[in-house]
């Protein structure tokens, strides 16, 4: 194995804790009898678990050591998977060099163990190789990664050369993209001490649509309209989504996500602490074949926080302009986002019948950085009614069970306890009514 993995050129960056890179140094060392077998044994063992902790986290299933190098070929950003993820495979002399690591690629996909496994006493990857999941939902934890990745090792395993493999690799890359982006749907950040960022799969983001929001049509198409036109690489604007709360601000953010991901929609989260990280996030998806909603939840500043210049900065642009394929959402409470006090006026200008304040001028102008506002007012008493029926029919209750008025009346001793009247507020009647029913 250590001879085949060192031959890799395109593909060959491995970090050494990975685990392709230890079983090969395992391979090298048990061969050549630099390391007691006894550790190397330990060492399998400990590579076995690594592979097992992932195949679980993305349900990989039957070959479990062809899903992870599946997997290894898929989130491998390189120049030239980054390239075919933009244009395809082209012609070109680096094609070359892939088809080589391709093929050491298709060597390791049939690689024998049993060498292994008969001078160490073990027989660790039969099983890994013959694996059967348990096939629980509530245990696929990334269903959209887990999909894509057994179908494409079912193709690879089924290759009979590089060209084969190399067909179905580059297809992939030109109809998913490469690593994370292309897998996931919703990222959150952490930064790293050199001053870049990691961007970290979203895995439980909910799979709500914009039909299960009950109402707020306009609102929605506004939303919908801005969002394809930005997948379609028409003029699109920044959208600041704001209004009472529990009217479903949130959801249409999530549910235009899942509406536009086929599309190559992702989203990455943001805090109002990571802000300052906003020109680092912006540089490195701005050469990517995705378009990315930098999506801002729940978005206010009070009079002392001032991570909203950040905000201003990257919006208007500075020095470097925005990229096409970034765009900011954001949900908020406040029509202003910025809290205003007395003191702002402290800095009045009077003249020729004007009246100007530098400091609410700044303040408000961050609202105006947004081109497209959509308003989302808590709904009344009939509207309030109207949706915990048609939520309460969308889990089960029948007219038999509970009439429209009963279900209306009920909503609203409900809501006498508190939450106010909104679309959250319905939903959790209607969460504790099928509770009680059932």
């Amino acid at each position: 194995m250590n001879q085949i993995v060192s031959n890799l050129l395109v593909y060959g960056k491995l970090p050494e804790d990975s685990i392709l890179w230890q079983l090969s140094d395992i391979c090298m060392r048990l061969k050549d009898g630099s390391q007691d077998r006894d550790v190397l044994r330990t060492r399998v063992f400990g590579q076995v678990k690594n592979l097992l902790s992932v195949s679980t986290d993305y349900a990989f299933d039957k070959n479990l050591w062809q899903n992870y190098l599946t997997f290894l070929l898929i989130t491998s950003e390189n120049p030239f998977s980054l390239v075919c993820e933009k244009v395809g495979a082209q012609d070109g002399t680096v094609n070359i060099f892939v088809k080589h690591d391709l093929e050491m690629f298709r060597q390791l996909f049939h690689y024998d163990f049993s060498w292994m496994e008969e001078a160490l006493s073990i027989d660790c990857f039969y099983h890994l190789t013959h694996y059967k999941a348990i096939r629980k939902k509530e245990l696929m934890y990334n269903r959209n990664v887990s999909e894509k990745v057994r179908a494409l090792s079912e193709k690879l395993a089924e290759a009979e050369d590089a060209e084969a493999f190399f067909f179905h690799v580059t297809g992939f890359y030109r109809d998913y993209g490469v690593g994370m982006f292309g897998l996931n749907k919703a990222f959150r950040i952490a930064g790293n001490e050199d001053g870049t960022v990691r961007f970290l799969p979203i895995n439980n983001m909910d799979a709500v649509m914009l039909d299960d929001l009950i109402g707020y049509e306009l609102q929605k198409k506004k939303l919908v309209d801005n969002t394809r036109a930005f997948v379609e690489g028409r003029a699109a604007n920044n959208v600041l989504l704001f209004g009472d709360s529990g009217t479903g601000k949130s959801t249409s953010i999530k549910a235009i996500v899942n509406q536009f991901y086929p599309d190559g929609l992702r989203m990455i989260e943001i805090y109002k602490h990571q802000f300052k990280d906003l020109s680092a996030i912006i540089a490195q998806v701005k050469n990517r074949n995705y378009r990315f909603i930098i999506y801002m939840d729940d978005l206010s500043f009070e009079e002392f926080e001032i991570e909203y210049k950040f905000l201003k900065a990257v919006i208007e642009g500075g020095v470097e302009t925005k990229p096409d394929n970034v765009l900011i959402y954001a949900t908020s409470n406040r029509r202003h986002l910025i809290k205003e006090t007395s003191r702002d006026r402290d800095d009045m200008e009077h003249g020729e019948d004007m009246h100007r304040s530098d400091t609410m001028e700044e303040k408000l102008s961050l609202v105006n950085r947004f081109g497209l506002t959509i308003y989302y007012a808590k709904p009344d008493k009939s509207g309030f009614n109207a949706m915990a029926v048609e939520l309460a029919r969308r889990a089960g209750i029948t007219p038999e069970e509970m009439s429209d008025e009963e279900i209306g009346y009920e909503a609203n001793r409900f809501e006498m306890r508190g939450g106010g009247l909104s679309g959250r507020t319905a939903q959790q009647f209607v969460n504790h009514l099928v509770a009680v029913k059932r």
